[in-house]
């Protein structure tokens, strides 16, 4: 018959994994926030791209620079995503090593340490990548000074 851990140990498993499962949920959180963001700038990119055609002159370049600015805004949403699904399997990795190893009775200790840091890495790569991202979108947020209507001296009329 096989042995089995006492259910004071299983018990102690699960308090170790609820950390992890939390984290797993903030990540999903930080997704959504991710995945709605692509989403926008997809549904922008779809607007200028239906604008490209019919501009010429000074609007038309706006409209080009603000689409290679979507391009590489895009490619930096999808790495921060990719980057954090990465983390949440390793997360899940982490809790399934957790309860394998105590129910199996191994000395897993440094994979459990590895999966964690690996987690981490990765969930802190996509938060860099989702930084860097918000501060291409704000650069590309700059308000063309004949909009803002100020008068020579600065001042809004």
């Amino acid at each position: 018959m096989m042995h089995l851990p006492a259910i004071s140990n299983i018990a102690q498993t699960i308090q170790l994994a609820i950390a992890p499962v939390f984290l797993l949920a903030g990540i999903g959180a930080f997704l959504n926030v991710l995945t709605g963001r692509l989403a926008r700038i997809v549904d922008r990119s779809r607007l200028l791209a239906d604008l490209h055609g019919a501009t010429t002159g000074d609007e038309h370049d706006r409209h080009v620079e603000e689409l290679r600015l979507i391009d590489r805004r895009i490619a930096l949403v999808n790495a921060a995503i990719s980057f954090n699904v990465a983390s949440a399997i390793a997360i899940c990795l982490l809790v399934a090593l957790l309860f394998v190893t105590q129910l199996a009775g191994l000395a897993y200790r440094v994979a459990v340490a590895l999966s964690f840091i690996l987690a981490m890495a990765l969930l802190v790569t996509g938060l860099v990548l989702f930084l860097i991202e918000i501060n291409l979108a704000i650069r590309g947020l700059r308000v063309r000074e004949e909009l803002l209507e100020r008068d020579r001296a600065g001042k809004r009329r």
